[in-house]
């Protein structure tokens, strides 16, 4: 029986700031030196994306692969694509290969997402699963709804999916989303049909509430169009 402890944390509901830091992220633009391995991995990436010519789908934090598997197989005519930073997570070893639909790569999700943005990538479908929620009120900013990184993860547009076993990470998240003007972000609690990650299956086989916040599609929107729409 797998065991899995739920969230536990010093904040009751949304964290009273929240807002504050998401209106300050808003009006900043996010820059940071971008590490070499990502952008050589970024790159490549690239070259195949141009290459392709298919619809882009990205499993941001993908662990193992095994989300990216799924994706792949549950969207056969879209590239998908599966970032880490951890190169142990990646090199997970599974009897099936990825499908022929699907690649991995690991970067920096921050460096990946601001270089995909600087590419005009336009996403068809972006998923965020089960991401570290850093519980601690303190470590508010280390989430991604927070983080100055957000805006950007925007700017890639498409329909974009977050999983959490943690009510108050969901809530928060659909909160920014709607300070973003996405009137329709809100948390749901759901039962997954399938176990699409490792963490997902541990979470429901041990009775933890599982949640998700799902937009409809997100415009693309420009480096240039965001700057001069705030």
């Amino acid at each position: 029986m797998f065991i899995a402890n739920p969230v536990t944390s010093n904040q009751a509901g949304i964290h009273g700031n929240l807002e504050q830091v998401v209106r300050r992220n808003q009006e900043n633009t996010f820059r940071k030196p971008v590490a070499e391995h990502t952008q050589r991995a970024f790159e490549a990436i690239d070259s195949l994306v141009a290459k392709q010519n298919q619809p882009i789908i990205l499993d941001s934090g993908c662990g193992t692969a095994l989300s990216t598997r799924h994706i792949a197989q549950t969207y056969p005519d879209s590239l998908v694509i599966g970032v880490d930073r951890s190169e142990i997570r990646l090199g997970k070893e599974y009897e099936d290969v990825l499908p022929d639909n699907a690649v991995t790569v690991r970067a920096d999700l921050v460096d990946f997402w601001n270089l995909a943005v600087q590419a005009e990538w336009q996403l068809e479908r972006h998923f965020i699963l089960y991401p570290n929620p850093y519980p601690k009120s303190i470590h508010l900013k280390r989430r991604w709804h927070a983080h100055p990184i957000f805006p950007q993860l925007l700017k890639l547009g498409g329909k974009l999916e977050l999983r959490t076993n943690w009510r108050i990470y969901a809530e928060e998240f659909a909160l920014a989303l709607r300070l973003s003007g996405y009137a329709e972000a809100a948390a749901q609690a759901f039962v997954p049909d399938e176990y699409w990650t490792l963490f997902e299956k541990k979470y429901h086989q041990t009775g933890q509430e599982l949640f998700a916040v799902q937009t409809s599609t997100i415009p693309h929107i420009s480096s240039i169009e965001y700057a001069t729409s705030l």
